[in-house]
């Protein structure tokens, strides 16, 4: 991580492959969204560190990330943990440099990658963000999946006010641990998803599943597997909580009807592929699956 400690700011120094444009963009795509607010050419987002709201003021100024803090001036340690997360959240560890070399050489990402160059594949740093917004969006719309988002995000996760905006905190694992599926049904839950995402707070509780373990588990199988071995997390949903929140470049949803409908798009089908002509598309993305998939979402918010 390459950032410096202003003490009343942060920077965070970019690589040469990122725009700070192209990635608000992207995190700009719905109105519902309530865990972060765009501003102009400012990002907000609210943090909390050992127990202590960070309002984060996100903008960019030659080849770093800037970040003030309008409330409060966190402490050197907790500078540090702000740092981390965004430097994950903007996924800036990751050297695109041969994706982008194998994306010249392919027909269906050469024009997206020029497009779009410097994007970032934008993480969920919170594991149990990442698996449950995956959870609510299994088999409906995005629309739909962002009502439900916001919804559970009002019911159960903590806010601040600051100059008459409201900025939200993700709800925490330990706190939906102790709710009852009839509390989520209330929100239009399904009961299945209700329990999935119930019992997957209750794991992460209890220390059964913790975003470390799988993170020392170097084996991309080996991870989908463990993932999939629990309760509501099929294939699908490992591949995108890999990809949002383990920064696994090679995890590949095949199944997802975004990127179905994207390579319908772009190679101007009257039908979408097969899940086998996808695979032999993506023979050429071979360990930037993750990347090649983030992109084809992206032209989907044209």
């Amino acid at each position: 991580m390459n950032w410096s400690d202003c003490k009343s700011y942060i920077k965070i120094y970019t690589p040469s492959a990122f725009d700070f444009t192209q990635c608000l963009v992207f995190l700009g795509r719905s109105e519902q969204e309530l865990l972060h607010r765009i501003n102009g050419d400012y990002l907000y987002k609210l943090l909390k560190f050992d127990e202590e709201f960070i309002l984060c003021k996100i903008g960019y100024n030659e080849n770093s990330i800037q970040v003030d803090f309008p409330l409060t001036s966190p402490s050197r340690s907790t500078r540090e943990k702000i740092a981390a997360y965004l430097w994950a959240w903007f996924d800036l560890a990751q050297d695109l440099r041969q994706f982008y070399e194998m994306a010249q050489k392919d027909t269906i990402l050469q024009p997206l990658a020029q497009k779009y160059y410097g994007l970032r594949l934008m993480g969920m740093p919170d594991l149990f963000e990442a698996l449950v917004w995956a959870i609510i969006g299994q088999q409906i719309n995005l629309t739909f999946a962002y009502t439900l988002k916001k919804r559970f995000v009002e019911q159960f996760g903590e806010n601040l006010i600051f100059e008459g905006e409201t900025y939200w905190l993700f709800p925490t694992y330990e706190k939906i641990a102790t709710i009852s599926v009839d509390t989520l049904r209330q929100l239009q839950f399904t009961v299945r998803k209700s329990e999935y995402i119930i019992g997957i707070a209750q794991l992460m509780a209890s220390g059964a599943l913790t975003k470390e373990s799988l993170l020392q588990q170097d084996d991309y199988l080996h991870t989908k597997k463990s993932l999939m071995a629990i309760r509501g997390i099929g294939a699908w949903t490992a591949d995108y909580v890999m990809m949002k929140s383990l920064h696994c470049p090679t995890a590949f949803p095949i199944a997802d009807v975004g990127l179905h409908n994207a390579l319908k798009i772009q190679q101007g089908l009257e039908q979408k592929p097969t899940l086998e002509e996808i695979s032999q598309i993506a023979t050429h993305w071979k360990g930037w699956q993750a990347y090649a998939t983030f992109y084809l979402w992206r032209s989907l918010y044209e």
